[in-house]
């Protein structure tokens, strides 16, 4: 097949088959703290289960550097290549890779320093308190790594080379479920060896694009002498901020998920939740993965001034989002039931609570995809205020009105509820400033 360009017009077919490899790459990377989970659940049990879903907000949000100079510094590189500046998109590519390498040391280091006291923070005590630190502390040894694969995840699709990127994550992802099988399945390593798991896969994903980008290649982008421009590095943070907002807020708000379900189910409500979230993770990649696919082509046109391909884009991507989610919402609340078997069905009561909180939850996927789309697309467009302003009402203000408010009235359902309010909500923010900013863009 003919290699696809930024500059092309891109029909359903063409868009669908640029994107697909950063699709199938995020669900692949999605898959590595549900395969830890998957087996840490079925070879150790629900309490060492339980406390890996317990830290793992603390592991995620440290790690959403990462997004902000991916999702943020792929934009601005992409739109210097729409101005016809590759060498100083090298180095501005150049740049943003060493701050997210040097960003991940500095976050480890303060990851293993407070990694107790955030544990006991959110709860855990006893056993589950020491299998906490246990798993985080081997994953912070791999933090970097972890932080500077999700950066190239973005830079790979701008460097017109999603399918390299696709290979790479595919490669980790199975180095992931190996691992697994071996440490955790065969030598009975538990928490650590689930930790370990993943960070070596962490370290391939991490590692080769290193090697990749520092060799003369034939994509856009290769490592040159860093460009020394603090703006450009601070307006490509705050371009991805949206992205840091996001994944950010959705840490702490699985924290308080977690602090909830202590409340009204205990243990099992934090295992079920931990479920929930795996199977979450995948379906949500979905939508995440197009983003991140189809945010270089958006910056591309914008910076090259053209205005009717951007129209042209944003009505199939609007479209896609609407057919994907619907699909995915029959499809969870089909597999409710199996999927809830696979994690914990040893035991029946957290099966079946696993099984109904999945079926509320799952509603959330007929809107989600759009608000997620949204803020990428204003990221895209280098509008790092917009798109921050929709994840911060999205991911945090929503959600913590949400978790706190819902449980009142109704409960433990309240709790799987309050992601489906949240989303609502975030769609009619993001409806609103799509509308307010059509005449600036000239997208619609």
């Amino acid at each position: 097949m003919n290699t696809i360009r930024l500059s092309d017009h891109f029909t359903v077919r063409r868009l669908l088959r640029f994107v697909a490899p950063s699709i199938v790459m995020m669900v692949f990377t999605s898959l590595y703290s549900v395969v830890d989970g998957l087996f840490v659940s079925n070879f150790t049990g629900k309490t060492p289960f339980a406390a890996v879903n317990l830290i793992m907000p603390v592991l995620m949000g440290l790690g959403t550097v990462g997004f902000m100079i991916g999702t943020g510094g792929s934009a601005l590189v992409g739109m210097t290549l729409g101005l016809g500046e590759k060498e100083r998109a090298n180095r501005l590519f150049s740049m943003l890779t060493a701050a997210g390498a040097a960003g991940g040391v500095v976050l480890s280091v303060l990851g293993l320093v407070f990694l107790r006291p955030a544990a006991y923070a959110l709860g855990a005590r006893g056993e589950m308190l020491e299998q906490c630190v246990i798993y985080g502390a081997v994953m912070f040894v791999f933090q970097t790594f972890f932080i500077l694969q999700i950066v190239f995840q973005s830079f790979f699709v701008t460097a017109e080379k999603p399918k390299l990127g696709l290979a790479v994550t595919v490669a980790a992802g199975l180095t992931n479920i190996v691992l697994d099988a071996l440490l955790v399945g065969v030598f009975r390593m538990g928490v650590a060896g689930a930790a370990a798991a993943t960070g070596v896969s962490q370290l391939v994903g991490g590692a080769f694009p290193l090697w990749y980008f520092a060799r003369k290649n034939s994509s856009l982008l290769r490592f040159a002498r860093p460009e020394k421009d603090w703006r450009a590095l601070v307006r490509a943070c705050a371009n991805g901020a949206s992205e840091l907002m996001t994944n950010l807020s959705s840490s702490i708000v699985t924290a308080l998920y977690n602090v909830q379900l202590m409340r009204f189910a205990g243990e099992d409500g934090v295992a079920a939740y931990g479920v929930i979230m795996y199977v979450n993770f995948i379906f949500n990649a979905i939508f995440y993965g197009y983003s991140i696919g189809s945010a270089p082509v958006f910056s591309y046109h914008y910076g090259a001034g053209g205005r009717d391909e951007l129209k042209s884009l944003l009505r199939k991507s609007l479209a896609l989002t609407a057919v994907c989610g619907a699909f995915l919402t029959l499809a969870a609340e089909a597999s409710a039931g199996p999927l809830s078997r696979i994690f914990v069905g040893y035991d029946a009561a957290l099966c079946a609570m696993t099984t109904r909180g999945f079926q509320l939850y799952a509603l959330s996927f007929l809107v989600v995809g759009f608000n997620i789309f949204g803020s990428a697309f204003f990221t895209a467009l280098n509008n790092g205020a917009v798109s921050a302003a929709i994840s911060f009402v999205r991911t945090l203000v929503f959600q913590l009105l949400s978790i706190w408010l819902l449980p009142v009235w109704w409960g433990l359902d309240g709790v799987w509820l309050a992601v489906v309010a949240a989303e609502l909500l975030a769609l009619a923010v993001t409806a609103s400033l799509f509308a307010a900013n059509r005449r600036r863009y000239g997208y619609l």
